[in-house]
């Protein structure tokens, strides 16, 4: 097996535009997928293997001539920043498991020269103060060639390293300050006078360098090995896209005035000596990625910069984000010490989020110099095809804001938040799986998701809640969203076949259900762990009633939902027993909790068989599995809507609603349920929030699902059978008169197999006209006002009345 996943870096010089394609020659050696690595894992001697730490690997090799290709395969604990020749060409690994350790490969050859080359590598050891999606074991390097010509370059103890001491984490108490939960690391506190400057060039005197010291032997791929440190596996992944953002404005300054000019590169801004400044810097949007700040000068200066999704007032509100008047900064920070040295750069470590970027600036006897400051935008490299356009014009923004959020809540893995927490949830990444393969047709974040919370597994049997996490958080709920995202790739993706490693995994899941099943109500009994469903203001925690106690109406037909879904999938894999059960199981548990919760009087869900609490969420499982009667579902879905007692759905579980609208024969409501939304952009949200004011992350992923039901709903297209081979297109268009989209379909190795495009025009008040293309191989129905009409490959007119 050869493995396509090589990373040819055609451009990329440190803080500048950056750009990252893949060389479709090259490959991983298969030898080196089972063994037979010469390398050897280092580290830096004389220093403690897990503490905190930062430190600078380098290796001068000979070439004779310049070579064509040159592999090599590179891995770090925690991170890399790896240079060639003072080149920037890549960082990782990307984040996984101690099992499934990521290494990433390169074709570093257009880099090489014949004579002297430097290979340099920058890897730090977060420790205690690393993001909680870091796992770690110790700190270490590791630099493999391909073949044996690249051996050269291996890792040894011919290598150098140096121990840092110029940094030291700092913005430790940022939870605190926030009030909030808060996972995502340190900031970086840097010491220019303690920093070895040119450290990656050739040039460098490395003399007081110490020879690396030799840790460990490759262990790559599983199955061998008798004490491993890192079983590693090859990244699966491409790198993140990088490219230069420029700041936006100067909002306010205090001390030095400034027009903002600097922020374009090519207008210094100097800070004389004995001044304190203060720059607030507005990016006008949210964004994500390596903030870059150059000077001269200036020693004995400290400069603060601060991060911010926006601004506090004096009551600890953030009220409308584009206001700064009465308002602060607060939030994560860096702090930079310049030497006195032209030139010098600060970016760090890791990534970081921001609209508002505050300078604090305190110089001492010498003026500062600022020769630029600027962004390097860093997110997974997707590629927006999708496209959607209506008579409305106001949807524009929402499908613009929409796509945003989505590219801040996914790097190496889908992120919960980028501020706060960059935690990869089973919950918010089904949604954001499906919003990726809506929009770019690219599968392979969704499969390394799916693998990572396979690999997450506790003894039980449930993945945890959040992976990679270096913190156990089990979600049972959760380990039952992994098994609908298992669902929605089989429906949208090409490649059934992966999904056969995990078919056990969540038979596993659903038989720990069923040990959880009270047979004298034939609901779920009292559950373990943490049963979320929703930040319902109403549901303590997340949780709603019953789940401690047992005969949650909520969490035993979100189980009958997954069952349901489970059964096709083990039908499509030949497991004909086990679909049997379990659609059996779906449909008793379902009678069962509308007989015990159903309250006829109301037309309503009750949360559990006493009645006594209501919920919109129990009303929407209620439907989407069935358990409510066809004949009664609009009733209840009106109640659903227009009840104000019930207790509400925040953003996120709005999908879910949207999911029961259509269900229920409702969902031309879609368009008028969009008030949400509408309202986040007029307070200056640029990206859409974790739930309603007062809210902690301005930036959520899974708020982000308009930008797949624009498509799925409003347009109406989905899977109408395994792999979306056909489609269903049933369009919603409630109010809106005209709409254009076009939307990829997911094929292999990230790339999409061809667009379906749909031009939908009413008409009149029931008669509809469509353009509709297919692509190739792929066959359909087009539904509207009950009547259907077949589609087939290539271009066709509709006019449907």
């Amino acid at each position: 097996m050869r493995f396509k996943n090589i990373i040819y870096i055609t451009g990329g010089i440190l803080f500048t535009l950056l750009h990252f394609t893949y060389a479709q020659d090259a490959s991983v050696n298969p030898r080196l997928l089972h063994g037979g690595w010469n390398a050897r894992w280092i580290t830096c001697p004389d220093v403690p293997a897990r503490a905190y730490g930062v430190y600078h690997f380098r290796k001068i090799f000979n070439l004779k001539t310049k070579p064509e290709h040159f592999i090599i395969h590179v891995s770090a604990d925690n991170r890399y920043d790896l240079y060639v020749n003072g080149n920037l060409v890549g960082r990782g690994p990307a984040r996984s498991s101690l099992y499934n350790w990521n290494f990433g490969s390169y074709d570093i050859a257009p880099y090489l020269h014949a004579g002297k080359n430097i290979l340099a590598a920058l890897v730090w050891n977060m420790a205690e103060y690393a993001p909680v999606a870091q796992i770690s074991n110790q700190t270490g390097f590791l630099l493999q060639g391909d073949e044996k010509e690249e051996g050269i370059a291996n890792t040894n103890s011919s290598w150098k390293v140096i121990h840092d001491t110029a940094y030291t984490p700092c913005a430790l108490n940022t939870g605190s300050v926030l009030h909030s939960y808060f996972v995502t690391g340190p900031g970086d506190e840097v010491q220019g006078k303690d920093y070895p400057w040119g450290w990656e060039d050739i040039n460098y005197h490395d003399d007081q360098w110490l020879p690396a010291k030799e840790l460990h032997t490759p262990v790559v791929t599983r199955g061998y090995g008798t004490d491993n440190l890192w079983t590693m596996m090859p990244r699966s992944i491409p790198q993140m896209e990088e490219k230069q953002q420029r700041f936006a404005v100067v909002r306010r300054s205090a001390g030095v005035k400034t027009d903002g000019a600097f922020l374009q590169g090519d207008h210094p801004l100097i800070i004389p000596a004995h001044t304190h400044d203060s720059i607030l810097i507005d990016q006008s949007f949210e964004t994500v990625g390596y903030p870059v700040l150059k000077v001269s000068g200036g020693k004995g200066a400290g400069i603060k910069i601060t991060y911010a999704e926006a601004l506090f007032n004096k009551n600890g509100q953030k009220g409308n984000r584009n206001d700064i008047e009465g308002k602060t900064i607060k939030g994560l920070f860096d702090i930079f010490y310049p030497d006195g040295g032209k030139n010098r750069v600060f970016s760090p470590l890791w990534i970081r989020t921001w609209r508002y970027v505050q300078l604090n600036i305190q110089t001492g006897d010498e003026p500062l110099t600022i020769n630029d400051f600027y962004g390097v935008y860093s997110t997974y490299p997707f590629v927006h095809k999708a496209t959607f356009s209506s008579n409305d014009p106001s949807l524009e923004k929402i499908w613009e804001t929409g796509w945003r959020t989505a590219r801040l809540c996914a790097g190496e893995t889908y992120f919960d938040c980028p501020y706060y927490e960059q935690l990869q949830y089973e919950a918010d990444t089904r949604i954001q799986t499906l919003i990726s393969l809506y929009n770019t047709g690219d599968d392979r974040l969704m499969r390394k998701a799916i693998n990572d919370f396979y690999n997450s597994r506790v003894p039980e049997g449930l993945t945890q809640g959040r992976f990679p996490s270096s913190r156990l958080q089990v979600i049972p709920t959760f380990s039952l969203f992994w098994i609908s995202m298992l669902y929605d790739y089989w429906m949208n993706c090409p490649d059934p076949e992966f999904l056969t490693k995990y078919l056990d995994a969540a038979n596993i899941i659903l038989k720990w259900y069923e040990r959880h099943i009270d047979s004298s109500y034939d609901m779920l009994g009292p559950m373990d762990w943490w049963s979320f469903v929703d930040w319902d203001e109403a549901f303590p925690g997340g949780v709603p009633d019953g789940a401690a106690d047992g005969h949650s109406s909520v969490i035993t037909l979100q189980y009958v939902y997954t069952l349901q879904q489970a059964s096709k999938i083990f039908s499509y894999f030949g497991r004909k027993e086990l679909a049997e059960h379990y659609m059996t199981l779906a449909d008793q548990l379902a009678k069962s909790t509308y007989q015990h919760c159903f309250d006829r009087q109301r037309m309503e869900m009750a949360n559990t068989p006493e009645k006594k609490k209501f919920s919109q969420h129990a009303g929407i499982m209620g439907i989407l599995t069935g358990a409510i009667p066809a004949d009664e579902q609009k009733t209840v879905m009106k109640n659903i809507l227009h009840d104000s007692t019930l207790s509400q759905a925040t953003f996120y579980y709005r999908f879910y609603l949207t999911r029961a609208m259509v269900k229920a024969g409702m969902g031309n409501l879609y368009y008028s349920q969009l008030t949400p939304w509408r309202d986040m952009l007029k307070i200056g949200l640029t990206t859409f929030a974790e739930k309603p004011e007062p809210t902690r992350s301005d930036c959520h992923g899974w708020s982000a699902s308009p930008e797949y039901d624009f498509l799925a709903t409003i347009c109406g297209i989905m899977p109408d059978a395994p792999g979306f081979q056909k489609v269903i297109i049933e369009p919603h268009l409630g109010e809106l008169k005209e709409v254009n989209a076009s939307m990829p379909l997911t094929g292999k190795d990230g790339k999409a197999r061809g667009m379906i495009l749909v031009h939908l025009k009413r008409t009149d008040k029931n008669q509809i006209m469509a353009k509709i293309t297919l692509p190739k191989d792929v066959t359909g129905r087009f539904i509207w006002n009950t009547k259907e009409i077949k589609l087939h490959e290539g271009k066709q007119e509709i006019v449907v009345r």
